[in-house]
C-alpha cells in the first residue's frame, strides 16, 4: 500500500528528500493546468502580456503553493509524510498574501470583478483543502468550480473586467477537463492505495499525463502565436 506520494509521476526522482517534497507538493502539472485556464480567460478577451503574467503568478501562489499546503494540512492521511505543520501554515499564508495582493491591486485599479471571484476562490481554497464543514465541499463539483471555471473568469476579469461569450465557452471546456482530471485522479490514487497491479493504474496515470500536457503545451503554443 502506498504510504506517501513521493513515488508519484510528477515528483522528481533525483535530489534530496526535502527537494523532492518541495517540488512534489506543488503538483506542478495540475498547477500548470489551472494557470493555463486563467490564461485561457485572458485570451478570450482583449489582453496584455503583463496581465497574463500577473494572473499566472496569482494562481501559482494561490493554488500551486497555498492550496496544496492547506491540502497537506487538511488531509488525515498525511500524503507527504510528517511535514512541519508550522512551515506549511507559513508557506500557505505568505503565498496567499502575495496572491491576494496581486488581485487587489488590479481590482482597485480597474478590474473590480476580481473581488467576487477572489472571495469565491478563497472560500473554496479553505473549505475544499482543509475539508471544513465535515468535508461537505471536498467534492468534484467544488474542484471543477474552483480549479476549472473560476480561473477562466479571473483571467478575463483582470484583462477587461468583463466576461465574454468566449470566456463562458472556455470556462465550460476547462470545467469538463477538470472533471475528467479529478475523477481520474481519485481512481488513480485509490488503485495505488490498494497496491493494484501497475498495468491497471498506469492507464489512469497516462490519462493524467496526456490531459495536463495537452492543456499546458497548447496554452504555451497559443501564447507564442499571439505575442512572439
Amino acid at each position: 500500500m502506498q504510504k506517501d506520494r513521493l513515488s508519484e509521476w510528477f515528483v522528481p526522482k533525483f535530489g534530496s528528500q526535502n527537494f523532492r517534497l518541495s517540488i512534489g507538493i506543488l503538483f506542478l502539472p495540475y498547477t500548470g493546468m489551472v494557470i493555463s485556464f486563467a490564461i485561457w480567460g485572458s485570451l478570450s478577451v482583449e489582453s496584455s502580456l503583463d496581465r497574463i503574467v500577473s494572473i499566472s503568478l496569482l494562481y501559482f501562489f494561490a493554488i500551486g503553493i497555498s492550496a496544496h499546503c492547506l491540502d497537506a494540512l487538511g488531509s488525515k492521511k498525511k500524503p507527504w509524510g510528517d511535514m512541519s505543520r508550522s512551515k506549511l501554515w507559513i508557506a500557505s499564508i505568505i503565498s496567499l498574501i502575495i496572491s491576494f495582493s496581486v488581485g487587489l491591486y488590479y481590482a482597485f485599479l480597474d478590474s473590480w470583478l476580481l473581488i467576487p471571484i477572489g472571495i469565491a476562490e478563497g472560500f473554496f481554497l479553505f473549505t475544499y483543502n482543509l475539508e471544513l464543514f465535515r468535508g461537505k465541499f471536498h467534492n468534484n463539483l467544488s474542484f471543477v468550480i474552483s480549479w476549472g471555471i473560476l480561473p477562466v473568469f479571473a483571467g478575463a476579469a483582470i484583462q477587461s473586467n468583463s466576461i465574454s461569450v468566449e470566456t463562458i465557452i472556455f470556462s465550460a471546456i476547462a470545467g469538463l477537463v477538470s472533471y475528467v482530471l479529478i475523477v481520474t485522479s481519485r481512481n488513480y490514487k485509490e488503485l495505488k492505495r490498494q497496491n493494484a497491479d501497475y498495468k491497471i493504474y498506469y492507464k489512469k496515470e497516462v490519462i493524467l499525463k496526456i490531459t495536463s500536457s495537452v492543456v499546458i503545451f497548447s496554452t504555451i503554443f497559443f501564447i507564442a502565436i499571439r505575442y512572439l
